[in-house]
């Protein structure tokens, strides 16, 4: 006996599918699927979840120098010419960073070997920004699960689908 669902597809195709929904999953805290996709999901969503909530203040801050432009009133960069050639101004800035300890650098990078990269579309193309997910993990969702043992998705069953007949369930994040 298989410790999985096929969902009758490809290996490829399968990972494929969890993956994206998956990342529509914790994106959006909720989606619509059919009932196998659903359980097959929330295994993989609950483990994600879990190891962010393992790693959540798994970090130092470290303050750093950085160059930044200098930018005028309408937004754009300041340049002066130097030797005939027109550089940008830069200003040094004082910041505040994460660094992350080795074991949640690492569960970062298993969170990204899961998710897919997510773009916010407001319709212009150049507008569209994406979305940290892995951040997003660790900074919203897990210290909203901190407290909790397990049991971060819920399955609630909607009904038949019209097509196939095959029972469609809302997976959300409680």
């Amino acid at each position: 006996m298989a410790g999985y669902r096929k969902l009758g597809r490809t290996s490829s195709q399968r990972k494929a599918l969890i993956r994206g929904q998956v990342t529509s999953l914790l994106n959006n805290g909720k989606i619509i699927t059919t009932e196998a996709r659903a359980k097959e999901v929330s295994k993989v969503a609950e483990g994600l979840i879990a190891l962010a909530v393992k790693e959540k203040d798994n970090f130092e801050e470290v303050e750093v120098t950085a160059k930044v432009a200098r930018k005028d009133k309408d937004g754009k960069r300041v340049k002066e010419v130097v030797d005939g050639k027109k550089v940008t101004v830069f200003d040094e800035v004082q910041k505040t960073i994460k660094k992350d300890q080795p074991s949640r650098l690492h569960a970062r990078r298993q969170m990204n070997k899961v998710l897919y990269t997510v773009t916010s579309n407001t319709g212009k193309k150049r507008e569209a920004k994406t979305i940290d997910l892995t951040s997003k993990l660790f900074d919203e969702i897990a210290p909203k699960y901190a407290d909790r043992k397990g049991g971060y998705t819920r399955i609630v069953k909607i009904g038949q689908r019209k097509g196939d007949a095959a029972m469609e369930v809302l997976l959300e994040l409680v």
